[in-house]
């Protein structure tokens, strides 16, 4: 069993994070196909382009949920001692599996929330202080995507510190993830013309 684990982990952890909750929920809600507003994305920044604070907000704790049940199933249904890294195979490709979700022709969102939730999960302290560095972000600059790259960059030294090196190697693999997708965002921050939270 633990030779196919990380295969198991693998499809847990990309399956649980191609869940398209911004999608689900914003037809359920009656705001029509997210993919068609604003950016495009699936995430809960694009979901509150709709005008609904309720629906980004739940499609932001979903997307963290999902990451942080990938991990806590996979390192649960594992053998004892190979739990830790089945939660860490399986975190990882949650993110991936909401950034290129099958469902949705690989097209999926950039894994800021599912992130986060999978750091929570792997390594809560990490996860705690990249939630307060997203939020202390957000608040001082009013850009989503300057504080959750922020949060972020800091990931793999946060989790070096309170988790040890596979925290961290899990951290960084997330981290250049996400700032891989957020490659327009980080040219717009450039030069000046990124959209503050809340705009269109």
């Amino acid at each position: 069993m633990s030779h196919h684990l990380p295969i198991l982990a693998i499809i847990l952890g990309y399956l649980l994070g191609s869940i398209p909750f911004g999608l689900i929920l914003t037809r359920l809600g009656g705001a029509g196909d997210i993919r068609t507003i604003g950016s495009g994305n699936i995430g809960a920044t694009n979901v509150l382009r709709t005008g609904r604070r309720g629906l980004a907000a739940a499609t932001l704790l979903l997307d963290g949920a999902k990451g942080a049940a990938a991990v806590l199933l996979a390192a649960n249904v594992a053998p004892l001692h190979t739990a830790p890294t089945a939660g860490l195979w399986a975190g990882a490709f949650a993110v991936i599996g909401h950034m290129v979700p099958v469902w949705l022709r690989f097209r999926g969102g950039k894994g800021v929330a599912t992130g986060i939730g999978v750091a929570l999960a792997a390594c809560w302290p990490e996860g705690v202080l990249m939630c307060a560095i997203w939020l202390v972000g957000a608040k001082v600059t009013k850009i989503s995507s300057a504080s959750a790259l922020a949060a972020f960059l800091a990931s793999p030294f946060l989790a070096w510190g309170f988790g040890g090196p596979a925290h961290a190697i899990l951290a960084l693999v997330v981290a250049i993830l996400v700032l891989v997708r957020h490659h327009t965002n980080i040219r717009r921050l450039l030069s000046g013309t990124e959209p503050r939270i809340g705009a269109a």
